[in-house]
């Protein structure tokens, strides 16, 4: 049975190729504009909203949505919308701990298989210039807490899964892919 990944992340889409070796990428369309609620709601939500969109346009595939936030002192946070909000966030996030949140949602055979996974994640103290150099690479603009695990060098300590933090934890995936491929 064809998969798809309803996700134009690169790092889901090399996280995804670790456990599943034929794949296809069609990235949902739509808005993410549904209103924050808890985080682990929240995230379930939107990947099965972007599963879902999905699935109608390859109803015989088993279809990946997937959708991550960062939490931190109760506050949802996404991705950053400019440079300054990406400063602002990581200045928060720096020396303290905080969750992220990562929901998943497979479709196949007409069956919505939907779960989320929370990692702790320690940041060091940053610097204001660690910071600014981080953000003059580019790469916090398109993650969720406006870092990367695998390229900031912020992280102290992480309790959880490593690959749920960078938006896909293939551990437990891996489990639901397998059962699905059994039962498709």
């Amino acid at each position: 049975m064809k998969t798809v990944l309803a996700s134009a992340s690169p790092r889901r889409r090399e996280l995804l190729k670790n456990i599943v070796s034929d794949f296809c990428v069609h990235p949902f369309s739509g808005e993410e504009n549904l209103p924050p609620d808890k985080p682990a709601r929240y995230v379930k939500a939107l990947a099965r909203l972007k599963a879902s969109e999905v699935a109608r346009l390859y109803p015989d595939a088993t279809v990946v949505g997937a959708d991550t936030v960062v939490v931190h002192g109760g506050r949802i946070i996404g991705k950053p919308a400019d440079e300054k909000d990406a400063f602002e966030i990581l200045k928060e996030l720096s020396g303290s701990t905080h969750s992220v949140y990562t929901g998943v949602c497979v479709i196949s055979n007409g069956r919505q298989r939907v779960f989320v996974q929370k990692s702790r994640v320690r940041f060091y103290a940053l610097t204001d210039n660690q910071i600014n150099d981080y953000i003059a690479s580019g790469s916090p603009m398109d993650k969720a807490g406006a870092y990367g695990i695998q390229d900031s060098g912020f992280v102290a300590k992480i309790r959880g899964s490593y690959t749920n933090v960078m938006g896909l934890p293939v551990e437990k995936l891996r489990k639901i892919l397998k059962k699905e491929e059994r039962n498709g």
